[in-house]
This record gives structure tokens, sequence and C-alpha cells, in this order.
């Protein structure tokens, strides 16, 4: 069936409102309309009259794209022009814009940043894509090493990896320093790790961590950096306590707990057991530990002369205790009704 160009330019004309504009532009244009669908039937035509025909159905497109723009056009401006010319009450209030407000993550990561530079630490910064030398050789893991289980991950080519902890930057930091002793940093950053996630876990996560070396160092001092840390980030009640535990490369290693800021580390609440820290009074943050000789000699240290500690936490965790999230997965979601409470 021919199809007649005016009838369909006067059916354009007629359109009165922008969303039936979009319905007919379907109806003409679209993967099923009519001039699409003549232009499918030109296949089928003699080869002497497929060039005419095809001409024709292109400049038929044409002008019928030209005329939905233009009445799409005054339509537009036919809805502006109702819109201005509606009255205004110049007493009614304003509608105010929305402001973002930083990440609660990024509030905790910023403010232990400062509670260190505060102590005297500088921060220092590395690839998140390192090599297995930096990630894992020299901190005690070689390839054997059962401890590599612990931080399984993903693997690059060329013996890369994304970084299953900032650990590498202090590696790096000790082998471009190692003649500017004493050294006292912290390595904030971005792991990933292959991790099942649950409500304290997640494949990809922040991470902060701590150095120091220099002449007489001692766990003492890994006590006392750690209190006046948690005491900073979680109140001046906190209190810290130490576990032994394992790490490659630290000798010795500890875990690292806080008193609950719920039940002030007595394990209970009004209710019964308090549901934070799970009657036991105490919450896991992170691991520290004195820096392992054998890493010392790795990045040309001689820990005959230098010792040091190391400790690391994740910064989500310490925003989940102080604001009350239950599951650290929530931080990342996009769920903005959930940031916007912070």
């Amino acid at each position: 069936m021919a199809i007649k160009e005016s009838e369909l330019i006067a059916r354009i004309k007629a359109t009165v409102d922008e969303s039936a504009l979009a319905d007919l532009r379907v109806e003409l244009l679209g993967r099923k309309g009519l001039v699409t669908e003549q232009l499918k039937q030109i296949g089928s035509l003699p080869p002497q009259q497929r060039a005419t025909a095809g001409a024709e159905a292109n400049r038929l497109r044409q002008a019928l794209e030209g005329a939905l723009s233009d009445r799409q056009t005054e339509l537009q401006r036919a809805r502006v022009s109702a819109e201005l010319s509606r009255p205004l009450d110049l007493t009614a209030p304003g509608a105010r814009p929305s402001f973002g407000h930083r990440h609660p993550v990024s509030l905790v990561l910023d403010e232990l940043i400062d509670l260190y530079w505060q102590m005297g630490y500088q921060v220092a910064e590395g690839p998140e894509v390192e090599t297995e030398w930096h990630n894992f050789e020299a901190l005690n893991i070689p390839s054997d090493h059962p401890a590599r289980d612990m931080q399984d991950t993903f693997y690059l080519e060329e013996a890369h990896l994304p970084r299953t902890h900032t650990s590498g930057v202090q590696i790096r930091h000790m082998e471009a320093n190692k003649d500017k002793l004493p050294i006292r940093i912290i390595s904030p950053g971005k792991v990933y790790r292959n991790e099942d996630e649950d409500a304290r876990h997640s494949w990809s996560f922040y991470q902060i961590e701590g150095l120091v070396v220099d002449e007489g160092v001692s766990v003492a001092d890994l006590k006392g950096t750690l209190q006046a840390m948690m005491r900073g980030v979680l109140g001046d009640k906190t209190k810290v306590r130490l576990r032994s535990n394992y790490f490659p490369y630290t000798e010795p290693s500890v875990e690292m707990d806080a008193s609950c800021i719920v039940c002030a580390g007595t394990g209970q609440i009004a209710s019964g057991t308090c549901h934070l820290c799970g009657g036991t009074g105490w919450l896991e943050l992170g691991g520290a530990g004195m820096v392992h000789p054998q890493v010392l000699r790795n990045v040309g240290i001689d820990p005959e002369v230098y010792s040091g500690f190391a400790f690391g936490f994740g910064p989500e965790r310490i925003a989940a205790i102080k604001y009350g999230v239950d599951d650290v997965r929530e931080f990342w979601r996009p769920n903005f009704k959930f940031l916007e409470q912070f």
C-alpha cells in the first residue's frame, strides 16, 4: 500500500502532546514502523526499480523526521510558555538544593590520618597493582608458604596482582629510605581479596597500615600507639587488649581488641547481653606486631641495629562500630537513604 506523505505530515501537525508524538514516531519510523516496512520490501522489487524506490523511501523518512522534530519543538515551546504563564507566588519558600557529604568510611579514614599526623607519621602511598615480591615475598611469604591461602586473591599477568594489603607500600618505602632512618608512616588505601562476602567481610575494602622503624622500638611503643589511636577514634575511655597471634611478617604478632563502646567493656547492657561484642566486652579490630628481622633484611636494613612495629586494620569495621552499622556491606551499596543518615 502506497504511503501518502501529505496525510502523514498532517497527522504529525495535528498531534497535541509530546507523549502522543513519541508514539507516532514509533509508528512511522520504529523497527516495525510504516517507513521501515517499506524499506524492507525494496529487496523484493525488480533490480531496475530498487534504486528509485530506495531513494523515495529515504526521502520520505527524512521528511517525516523533519516534521516530527519541528512539531516536538513547537510542543515543547507551548509547554514552557504555559508553565511560565501560571501565577507565581513570590512568598512561597524555594526548594533548597540537595548537598552531598563525605562518605562515613572517608570520615573515619580522614580522622585516623589526622590522628597519626599529630603523632608525627607521614602518609605513604603506592600502586594498587603490586608485584609478588612487594606483596608477598619481601614480607616473608614465599610462593609455597601456607599463609598465602589466608590472602587468596586474584592474579594478573607477569607476577602482578591487585594488592591484598597495603604492606607493599611499607616495603617500597623501606627500600627507598633504608639510608634515611627512622621511618614513621601510615599507608591507607584500597585492597582486594578473593573472600566470600558477609556482614564483616568483602572482596574489596579499605585498609590503613602503620610502620615504625628505629633504634630501640619495643612492644610497649606499639601498644601505646594503638591505644592513643583507638582513644582518639572511639573515646577517651577506650581500652586496648593485645592477644597473641601469627603473621609471617611480624614476630611476635598480636591481635588488637578495643573495649566495646556500647557496653563499656562489661559485655552487658540493660536488655541483657551486648549485641555488638556478643557479651565479651571486646571488639576485634586488627593485627599488629614487631617487624620480623627477615623482613628488615629483605629491604636492606640491619635488624641487629634497628627494630620496628607494624599494624593494620580496616576503617570500615571501625566505622561500623562507631556508627552502629551491623553490616559493612551497607557502606558500599547504592543506598542513598542509608548514607544520608551520616
